[in-house]
């Protein structure tokens, strides 16, 4: 055992993300990839609530490990490897994510089947891991508290994809959702997180978005095809650019240094429970807008190249222009919570675009697809522009 023991190494205040850590967000990112491929096949309500449902269940299993790394190096030792094993489940999870409510009678992959047992891997891998390392009684009982709803969570994902039919499957795994990460959350807020190191977590998460924005840019190809066929397409490809500079801008402009000195000004008792409601759970609607607005410009690039059919008046289908408008929203709506959870302050002009950007959808949804994404772009471009005129946020003191 104290051999084991010896085969880690814990985080200091200034601990930073390590190599391992950012290729550990790639695999992350390739399953993202693979939700937009199953959303867009075809692009309906129901595909892009089930790709919610499934991003759900994979952000909060990259947050676990962002904890974990942030409690020892991961790596080092038996993290190291750990962490590996988990990557390799997360990998194949990724790749039946579009098969994810297929039932194959062939005796082919039981692709519901294998993504609940590799998604029930990957948290098993990171409690066994935390618990190994852990260093006091007050992490060993969030850990314990944590364990309970998540073993339930996971035995709903198998039996839901033992299900005959898939919305029993989506609603059995929308309940594993909320017994696994909401179950844990609960229990947590009577044994709250330890933080160790506030500048390695918001670099963590500053890492991955960024990485998420990019993949925006692989929906440009991806809905564009091997070749550009027309002007439109090349237009349609820069303004999906220009929407990735957007989002870049919107957090990482001011935002983000913002947030992490709020983290690193908190009481230290308190830290753990603003990292988590800050980070943990409040960029989850950052990135879930990035992923849908790569959606919606992948629908329309692939539009344009008719590659995927628009209507008799050639606009986009309402599925692509949700996605786009919805999705910009859901990010500006999460820039200002993330804010507010971070400062203690509400940020006005992020709600007030979001709400913009909603009640702009409908007349969206009449343009041709082309304009549908220059509209996007300018009302972006205007949510810059308003933002870089503001005191910045860190003006504001921590959330107390």
């Amino acid at each position: 055992m104290r051999i084991l023991r010896s085969r880690y190494e814990q985080t200091g205040e200034t601990h930073r993300t390590t190599s391992f850590e950012i290729f550990f967000d790639l695999v992350f990112v390739f399953a993202l990839t693979r939700i937009v491929a199953f959303m867009a096949e075809p692009a309906t309500a129901v595909t892009m609530g089930r790709g919610l449902l499934l991003f759900l269940l994979l952000w909060f299993s990259w947050s676990a490990y962002a904890w974990l790394g942030n409690e020892v190096r991961a790596d080092v030792g038996v993290v190291r490897t750990g962490t590996l094993a988990a990557m390799t489940a997360m990998f194949v999870a990724a790749l039946v994510i579009p098969d994810a409510w297929q039932r194959d009678s062939t005796g082919g992959v039981p692709a519901p089947l294998v993504l609940a047992l590799s998604y029930a891997a990957v948290r098993l891998l990171h409690l066994l891991l935390y618990l190994h390392v852990s260093h006091s009684p007050q992490l060993t009982r969030t850990l314990r508290q944590s364990a309970i709803p998540g073993v339930l969570g996971w035995l709903l994902l198998v039996v839901g994809a033992l299900a005959g039919d898939g919305s029993t499957q989506t609603a059995l795994w929308a309940l594993a959702f909320v017994v696994d990460v909401g179950g844990g959350r609960f229990a947590n807020r009577y044994s709250p997180w330890l933080l160790r190191s506030a500048s390695h977590f918001a670099e963590r998460h500053r890492l991955v978005l960024i990485i998420a924005i990019g993949e925006a840019l692989i929906s440009i190809g991806a809905g564009a095809g091997a070749r550009m066929t027309t002007w439109a397409v090349l237009a349609a490809a820069l303004l999906g650019f220009a929407t990735a500079v957007g989002l870049w801008r919107l957090y990482f402009d001011r935002l983000a240094p913002a947030l992490e000195d709020a983290l690193a000004g908190t009481p230290t008792p308190r830290r753990g429970t603003v990292a988590s409601d800050t980070y943990s759970l409040a960029h989850f609607p950052l990135i879930a807008g990035i992923m849908y607005v790569a959606l919606g410009i992948e629908q329309a690039l692939a539009a344009l190249s008719h590659a995927a059919p628009v209507n008799a008046h050639g606009t986009l289908g309402m599925p692509g222009v949700v996605a786009l408008y919805a999705g910009a929203a859901t990010y500006l709506a999460g820039r200002a919570l993330v804010a507010r959870l971070s400062t203690g302050r509400v940020t006005l002009p992020p709600l007030v675009g979001a709400g913009l950007l909603l009640l702009l959808l409908p007349v969206a949804g009449l343009l041709p697809a082309l304009a549908a994404l220059a509209l996007l772009v300018t009302a972006l471009a205007v949510q810059v522009a308003v933002e870089v005129r503001r005191p910045a946020v860190r003006d504001s003191q921590p959330a107390t």
